[in-house]
C-alpha cells in the first residue's frame, strides 16, 4: 500500500471499528478527529489521542488525567507481576518482602483511584 494512502486506510479501518467522525481537526496535521469506542479522540494521521483543553483550563490539568491513567495501569501491572510471584515464590523471607511491596502498590493503587475520581 502506498504511504500516502495508509492515513485514509487507518480512518476506513476506524470507523467500521465503531469510531466517529468528528468536527475537530489535530492541532499538529489538521487532519480529522475520531471519536473512539471508549471516548477518545485520535488522530488518523498522527496515530496519536488528542486531549483538547478547554479554555479556563491549563494544559496541564487538562493531562493530569491522561497521566494518572496511564499511572493507574503501571501500578496494576506491576500488581500481577508481584502476584505471580507470590504465588510461585516458596521462600518465606521473599515471600513477607513480595507481600510488603504488594501492601505498598495497593495503596498506591487506591490513591490514585481516589485522585481521579475528584
Amino acid at each position: 500500500m502506498p504511504e500516502d494512502t495508509k492515513p485514509i486506510q487507518t480512518m476506513a479501518d476506524l470507523l467500521r471499528q465503531g469510531a466517529t467522525l468528528t468536527e475537530l481537526s489535530c492541532p499538529a496535521c489538521s487532519s480529522p478527529l475520531f471519536k473512539l469506542r471508549n471516548g477518545k479522540l485520535w488522530c488518523a494521521q498522527c496515530q496519536k489521542r488528542v486531549i483538547v483543553v478547554k479554555e479556563g483550563t491549563s494544559p496541564t490539568e487538562a493531562t493530569g488525567q491522561v497521566v494518572l491513567g496511564t499511572l493507574e495501569s503501571t501500578v496494576l501491572s506491576k500488581i500481577q507481576e508481584i502476584e505471580k510471584k507470590i504465588r510461585e515464590e516458596t521462600d518465606p523471607q521473599k515471600l513477607e518482602k513480595l507481600s510488603s511491596l504488594l501492601s505498598k502498590l495497593l495503596e498506591n493503587l487506591e490513591k490514585l483511584r481516589k485522585m481521579t475520581r475528584t
